[in-house]
């Protein structure tokens, strides 16, 4: 089998404090290695305080469109930046997003995302394809095989705790096909449901993160751990 190279990288850097700890506790007590900034939300000046302080964390920008959560049988739009059908404004605003990132960091995005995975939609997937390719970094689900199936969630938001237990985790990792793979994850510390409504759920995946049969698993399979500036470096 060829070379497995894994990475995991947590989303919603940025969104609160409690997040920005659940992510810097992953990364050092368990197995993140990059995480995706949302530059608007509440936190991100001090996400990125604590991105120049662990700088073998790789950042890139996680677009944050909107958010839509289902709530009494339907979706509904918690916030909107834009119209999503309006490929000018998708554009404007992706751009703006960019350039804030730049301004917090002082540096490029290593790899592009987006929150709620909006950009695998038009418009707005050929518009982040076209920044990726501008910037010349990954973006998900497009230049290396993303793993979304780490999750406490169903489609519809109800609780999915099997989805995030450390057997989940070691099953995914067991299960890594050659080649580089990303894992997405979502930690944080103390969240509450007034910041997310995806909150207790992301201490049990710090738990998970840092326990110590995942990274067992790693060095069983064969997995070694990379980050997204590493992988650019290829």
């Amino acid at each position: 089998m060829a070379g497995r190279f894994l990475i995991v990288n947590a989303d919603d850097l940025g969104l609160s404090e409690a997040v920005n700890a659940g992510i810097v506790a992953a990364h050092e007590r368990g197995i993140v290695t990059s995480a995706s900034l949302m530059v608007l939300q509440p936190a991100a000046t001090a996400a990125a305080a604590l991105a120049d302080r662990h700088p073998a964390l790789a950042v890139g920008l996680h677009l944050d469109l909107g958010q839509w959560d289902y709530e009494e049988g339907e979706w509904r739009a918690a916030y909107e930046r834009c119209p999503a059908d309006d490929p000018g404004a998708v554009e404007r605003e992706c751009r703006a997003q960019l350039d804030a990132f730049r301004g917090l960091l002082g540096r490029d995005p290593t790899h592009l995302d987006s929150h709620q995975h909006a950009h695998m939609s038009e418009p707005t997937a050929s518009i982040a394809a076209r920044l990726a390719a501008e910037l010349g970094v990954p973006l998900r689900g497009r230049d290396l095989r993303h793993e979304g199936g780490f999750y406490g969630q169903s489609g519809r938001g109800a609780p999915h705790p099997e989805g995030i237990s450390v057997e989940r985790l070691v099953e995914l990792i067991e299960s890594l096909p050659g080649g580089w793979t990303e894992i997405g994850c979502h930690p944080g510390t103390g969240v509450t449901e007034e910041e997310s409504s995806y909150a207790s759920e992301r201490q049990r995946e710090v738990e998970a993160l840092c326990d110590r049969r995942v990274r067992a698993a790693l060095g069983r399979a064969g997995v070694e751990l990379r980050s997204f500036a590493e992988l650019a470096r290829q």
